[in-house]
């Protein structure tokens, strides 16, 4: 006899499409119409523009290796021919992280602080971590159907372990001393944290962005197989149609914007440590 999980998750599907439509329907609508706002935001201003205010931004935050370092990928994905898909991209990864950091955050710093909570959380994220990043989109189809949406919360899923990981590491490794400090002064509990953990944590919070921003990315290419656009669906459509030259195209304006997240992320922790 064959274990089947399917004939056991099915039901369960479901009962929450049937039950929960409504809210379902909901989240679809708020994470459709802020992916438009963004996206069109970004598509807004001519390609140049925008070029040059993300250099002159990056300069500014990060350094000027950092700004030529975005000029260069972002002038690559219009050369390309890719700015759209490309813009779509970062769209959804900018939701996605948004919305991981939104979770992991309070939750690392609750992880950090209750040894019990984290007990709980470590062998759920083992699972997480360990599960092939595609499985994450067959429950998030079978509930929100093809499209971006189903993109956005698997790409969610995917990217809150690392965040939540980093966080709990970030505040378990600020001196005890410093908290001791906020205390002796009278400080209240939520200055403590904003103005004397946070700052003390902040270089290995970086760490953690970065590597959500990163698999955030690889996840939302991935999505491009359940229809989320982007440079994932120009991808799947050069591995369905056999055009190599698509492909390519397509992975070397993914690696460009891999680049760019990662220069960008990684140029603001170093002007931090700076």
């Amino acid at each position: 006899m064959t274990f089947d999980p399917g004939a056991f998750l099915a039901p369960v599907v479901d009962w929450l499409n049937a039950s929960f439509h409504p809210l379902f329907a909901a989240i679809s609508h708020l994470v459709e119409a802020v992916l438009g706002g963004i996206e069109a935001l970004l598509l807004a201003p001519p390609p140049a523009v925008l070029i040059a205010l993300v250099v002159a931004a990056a300069c500014f935050a990060a350094g000027l290796r950092v700004a030529v370092l975005a000029g260069c990928c972002l002038g690559f994905c219009w050369l390309m021919d890719f700015w759209q898909a490309s813009m779509q991209t970062i769209a959804l990864v900018v939701v996605a992280v948004a919305i991981a950091v939104a979770i992991a955050f309070p939750l690392g710093i609750l992880a950090a602080r209750r040894p019990r909570v984290d007990a709980v959380l470590r062998p759920v994220l083992d699972v997480m971590q360990t599960v092939p990043p595609w499985v994450y989109l067959i429950p998030a189809v079978m509930i929100f159907s093809l499209g971006r949406v189903p993109a956005i919360i698997a790409t969610i899923v995917y990217g809150v372990p690392p965040m939540l990981r980093l966080t709990t590491l970030a505040f378990r490794g600020v001196p005890r001393d410093l908290q001791e400090l906020g205390q002796a002064i009278g400080a209240r509990p939520g200055t403590i944290l904003w103005k004397i953990e946070l700052p003390a944590a902040l270089p290995t919070l970086l760490v953690g962005l970065n590597q959500c921003i990163l698999l955030s990315l690889a996840m939302v290419v991935l999505a491009g197989l359940v229809g989320a656009g982007g440079l994932g669906a120009e991808v799947t459509r050069g591995l369905t149609r056999m055009e190599m030259g698509l492909g390519l195209r397509a992975g070397l304006a993914i690696v460009a914007v891999a680049l760019l997240l990662d220069g960008l992320s990684r140029g603001a922790l170093e002007r931090r440590r700076g």
